[in-house]
């Protein structure tokens, strides 16, 4: 059966920790809602009950954060709600997805079923599998993903092995219809474990390599195709070529953590890269990799810098080395952002990998600067270089190519005000950024990162976020001079009353939400906050003396205590009171494995939420996560990169 899952959300007050330690002693193995509050769940059960969903992914992002929570039971409750409530509006197609994810909520809560009612259960989770896939026509790829995904982990009694199978290869074969290639990583591992239940060995291992998985004891569901270790970094993708305009625009993925874009000029006697990546090995590499599949391109003359963070310039010595005449342009305040990330990443190692050196950004220097919206013709084509206000740097400057309908616009918006991790980000010059890009509706918006581009598609979509991101600005503002705290803020699942109008926006609405408040509260709240947050500040060693010193936990009650959290889906509360409790006892094996059970279990909630989380939490508990592979064919627009 599917294993339970849990979730979690940041740490309330600290006296909740003691009441938690206090009051649970000894580990339980019935499962409890969770106790502290889930942003994301809340936020997708208000969407689910407001109407029917037009977005399929949301759906199972519901079910999955359920999961992750430990909530099966009151999953079950809640998607047999909606389907009640929602019955007459909902199309045959919008009916098979609630319920198959109703069909993955009781196959995972099956083993809580008492004995002698269990194979009747499964008997009814099959019945509604098979509604789900007849309402669909067999057609739907998220539907027989679930069902796939079910079936390969059902005992042998229920025979669905080889409709597993099926299902799982009618997957890998349709993984266009899938809303991106992460979803390939289950129907692999599946078809991997069930071809090694048959002793076929070789296909097993075959497809565990291509899940990305090193073996047949894998910690978490994976949907995403991000791959992190700590030599390389993060890359969004799998290695991938496309022409966005055959033959003009090229766009390489999965070399490093940013996407590389090269244009053919007009007379064709030019190369044009949109940034320069992160690394210079990176640049190399993908640089290589074109030219190797299109042999006949011109030389690398020009390169447009659509803003200075380290993942868009630290590859410029690469393409400086190329050639003495390859001219960069960028902001002419590009100095001041530079300033800013030249000291890097501090200590966020997980990011670029330990190959990347900060010096790689520290000696950039562009050629020429602009100020204002400027025009410059290289071998026939017009670049119009324009200058935004703001969003994610101060210094954001787009590059569009009328020629080709083709607006590049770096980073300026992200799940993230500016990077976490420096003090950057302005909302209103996001706005005037949006209205720029909105004025041009260029047929192809290219972002700075994989997920930017397929998630912040259109300008029409980033019209409406606008109006969402105005109202939770305003918002923000007001809870924040009302003093009312951070978390508590968070805790007001903040949603426009028009949000349930804008289906497009759901997601990217999800997506940003935490972060800019996060971001406005930090520009217009001072350093002592009302909740008594920042005034005293306490380490990792003086929480841990809280533990043992003052509640006078033992080692073994503290394991109880964090076994507790994690079935009740508590793992915001785990990894911390692991973290403290290892200052304290720091050869404890058993605190050690439940504090990376924690981190894992953060990585599988925010992974289509939150990538830089998934990154940090990666690096807490130092556990990478392969690259996933594919197999898929040339279409003519794509190709995998060796």
């Amino acid at each position: 059966m599917l294993r339970p899952n849990r979730c979690s959300f940041a740490i309330t007050a600290i006296f909740l920790i003691a009441v938690i330690l206090f009051e649970s002693g000894c580990a339980t193995t019935s499962y409890s809602p969770s106790q502290t509050y889930n942003s994301e769940l809340e936020y997708l059960k208000s969407l689910h009950q407001a109407g029917p969903i037009t977005d399929p992914q949301l759906v199972v992002f519901l079910m999955q954060q359920f999961m992750n929570a430990n909530q099966q039971h009151a999953a079950i409750a809640f998607f047999e709600s909606l389907l009640q409530k929602h019955g007459t509006q909902l199309s045959p197609e919008q009916t098979g997805l609630y319920l198959s994810a109703l069909g993955v909520l009781r196959a995972s809560y099956a083993n809580e079923v008492p004995l002698l009612s269990r194979i009747a259960w499964v008997n009814k989770t099959i019945e509604i599998l098979e509604q789900a896939r007849t309402l669909t026509k067999n057609e739907d790829f998220l539907v027989r993903w679930m069902i796939g995904v079910v079936y390969a982990q059902l005992p042998d009694r229920f025979n669905k092995a080889e409709a597993a199978l099926t299902d799982l290869k009618w997957c890998v074969d349709n993984i266009a219809k899938a809303p991106h290639d992460g979803w390939l990583r289950e129907p692999y591992y599946h078809l991997a474990v069930l071809y090694n239940r048959t002793k076929d060995q070789q296909q097993a291992q075959a497809y565990l390599q291509l899940s990305g998985h090193d073996g047949f004891n894998k910690p978490i569901t994976l949907t995403t195709p991000y791959a992190v270790n700590a030599t390389k970094g993060f890359t969004f993708y799998p290695k991938r070529l496309r022409e966005i305009v055959p033959g003009k625009i090229f766009n390489l993925s999965g070399f490093e953590f940013t996407e590389y874009y090269f244009i053919v000029s007009k007379d064709g006697k030019e190369l044009i890269s949109i940034d320069a990546g992160t690394r210079p090995d990176g640049a190399q590499a993908a640089y290589e990799f074109l030219r190797h599949r299109f042999p006949n391109l011109p030389p690398l003359t020009t390169v447009f810098v659509t803003h200075s963070h380290w993942d868009h310039i630290g590859g410029h010595r690469y393409f400086h080395d190329l050639s003495p005449h390859v001219k960069f342009y960028a902001r002419d305040n590009y100095r001041q952002e530079l300033e800013i990330v030249a000291p890097g990443t501090r200590g966020f190692g997980y990011f670029f990998g330990s190959d990347y050196k900060n010096d790689f950004v520290s000696d950039f220097k562009p050629d020429i600067t602009v100020s204002k919206r400027t025009d410059i013709t290289v071998g026939g084509t017009r670049f119009a270089l324009i200058p935004v206000p703001g969003g994610e740097t101060v210094d954001g400057l787009f590059v569009h190519v009328p020629e080709h309908d083709t607006l590049f616009v770096g980073d300026f918006i992200m799940p993230y005000l500016g990077a976490p991790f420096v003090e950057e980000g302005d909302l209103p010059g996001l706005f005037a950024a949006i209205d720029v890009v909105v004025s041009l509706n260029a047929k192809h918006l290219l972002h700075g990162h994989e997920p930017l581009t397929r998630i912040w598609s259109t300008g029409s979509m980033l019209a409406k976020l606008k109006l969402h991101l105005e109202w939770l600005y305003l918002e923000t503002l007001k809870a924040t001079k009302n003093g009312i705290s951070r978390a508590a803020i968070h805790h007001q699942n903040l949603m426009p009353p028009f949000i349930h109008q804008n289906p497009e926006v759901h997601f990217p609405f999800l997506a940003m939400r935490e972060n800019v408040i996060n971001r406005i509260y930090d520009q217009n709240v001072g350093y002592w906050q009302s909740d008594l947050q920042g005034m005293d500040h306490l380490s990792q060693e003086e929480f841990g003396l809280l533990l043992t010193h003052y509640l006078a936990r033992s080692e073994q009650q503290l394991v109880s205590a964090t076994e507790h959290m994690l079935e009740s889906g508590d793992h915001a509360l785990a990894a911390s009171t692991t973290t403290w409790a290892l200052t304290q006892y720091p050869s404890s094996a058993k605190l050690k494995e439940l504090r990376k059970r924690a981190f894992l279990k953060h990585k599988e909630k925010y992974q289509e939420f939150n990538p830089f989380k998934f990154i940090i939490y990666s690096e807490s508990i130092q556990h990478g996560t392969p690259q996933l592979q594919h197999t898929l064919p040339n279409k003519g627009m794509e190709a995998d990169a060796p």
